[in-house]
């Protein structure tokens, strides 16, 4: 803790400190591990939907984030950052989620247009320091090092950019939080998050898409589809050209570890895991060993420090994660699925918005009458929806409507 000093510590809401051998850093992560919020995530679809296609149970927010948070701690301990201040803000960096995951997201930015917009990290902010109660008025009360920490755009919306961190009517605590802080950038500690998460995701999901049957490995292989992934990637996750991309593909499936088949037997799942193994330890480990080559052998912490990500590491990871998308976000039936996902979330918001208060949760209808003008009381009605999970966010639209909300299975 030597290393993070007492505005780093510091909680908007001054607290009697904790009992003995107690850091602050574990406060903040005990508290976002024990709100509500995060057992919600239980019931937020990651990639594949509950329910869906094959007899493996898939990876949801919560899971996710758990295993993001394993990796995180363990990368950001090697370099020098309190590891309960890393495991906090992986735990904390997908709260602002909605039900139906990036798909909700996009339904509720267009219906909260009126009020600044929907973004799920501004939104995990929002519950961070105000949905999520555990001191009056600072919602969790966490550290400010914490909350720098799980803020992972540290910026307010604005003309041309897609993702952003706070929004308008959150400003104040952002100004709080980010006190000190080098204009628009990341802490070390929330750069060590984002890869985590971009780790976590990437390998698991793919891990998630062979187990579900939905990503044929063999047919990986294929020039054609080789080809197929490069392209994605170069479009949609990497800076890297498309050719270049198709190298390192070939190069990441030629290697022993890279399964030629899955027939869900004992021993495919041994080479999978060694698969999904041996994919974490070189995402991790190479950019440990590039960054204390960048920046010595001292504790990096907060501002002292950029993570290095080598463009190899990143590539691939920009692959695995090309292939979750080609083969499992759009595969045949999705388009169907998400657009009643969309008409749902978007339906709940009006009918909620028509019938507030009453129609709202108690906590939620006490911000609504304390609201200043119809942008804050919008905003209410989308905080509501944002923290359904996706079954009760079907279950609330049956009853609001009177009619069902079931969400077509995709490849049904």
């Amino acid at each position: 803790m030597t290393a993070y000093d007492d505005q780093a510590q510091a909680r908007l809401v001054p607290e009697p400190g904790a009992g003995p051998g107690r850091t602050p850093f574990q406060r903040d992560r005990a508290r976002v591990l024990h709100s509500g919020a995060f057992r919600r995530l239980a019931g937020k679809t990651q990639v594949v939907e509950p329910g869906g296609p094959g007899i493996a149970v898939p990876r949801t927010r919560l899971t996710h984030s758990l295993e993001c948070a394993q990796i995180g701690r363990e990368l950001g301990a090697s370099l020098g950052c309190d590891p309960d201040l890393v495991d906090a803000a992986c735990l904390a960096h997908d709260l602002g989620h909605p039900p139906y995951g990036h798909n909700g997201e996009t339904a509720l930015d267009e219906v909260a247009q009126a009020c600044g917009g929907f973004e799920g990290n501004a939104q995990s902010l929002r519950v961070l320091t105000r949905l999520e109660v555990k001191v009056e008025g600072a919602g969790l009360n966490l550290t400010r090092a914490a909350l720098d920490a799980a803020t992972k755009y540290p910026w307010p919306r604005r003309e041309g950019t897609a993702k952003f961190g706070v929004y308008e009517d959150d400003l104040a605590v952002f100004a709080w939080l980010r006190e000190g802080a080098p204009q628009e950038r990341q802490s070390f500690e929330a750069q060590v998050m984002d890869w985590a998460d971009d780790v976590a995701y990437s390998v698991h999901d793919l891990e998630d898409g062979i187990l579900t049957g939905l990503v044929d490995v063999a047919r990986l292989r294929e020039p054609q589809e080789r080809a197929a992934l490069a392209e994605l990637a170069a479009a949609q996750y990497s800076d890297a050209g498309a050719h270049e991309l198709e190298q390192v593909l070939t190069g990441m499936l030629d290697e022993p570890v890279f399964p030629r088949a899955f027939d869900g037997t004992a021993r495919a799942e041994v080479a999978l895991k060694g698969l999904t193994s041996t994919l974490i330890g070189r995402f991790c480990t190479t950019v440990e060993a590039a960054t204390r080559a960048a920046h010595g052998d001292g504790p990096l912490v907060r501002y002292a420090a950029d993570l290095v990500v080598p463009p190899q590491v990143r590539a691939e990871c920009a692959l695995l994660k090309a292939v979750t998308a080609r083969w499992v976000m759009a595969r045949e039936g999705v388009v169907t699925a998400q657009e009643r996902e969309r008409e749902v979330v978007a339906e709940l918001v009006q009918v909620l918005a028509d019938r507030a208060p009453e129609a709202l949760e108690p906590a939620y209808a006490q911000a609504w009458r304390a609201a200043a003008d119809d942008r804050a009381r919008l905003r209410t009605v989308v905080d509501q929806v944002a923290s359904l999970t996706d079954a009760a966010a079907v279950a609330l639209h049956g009853r609001a409507l009177g009619k069902p909300g079931a969400i077509p299975a995709a490849g049904s």
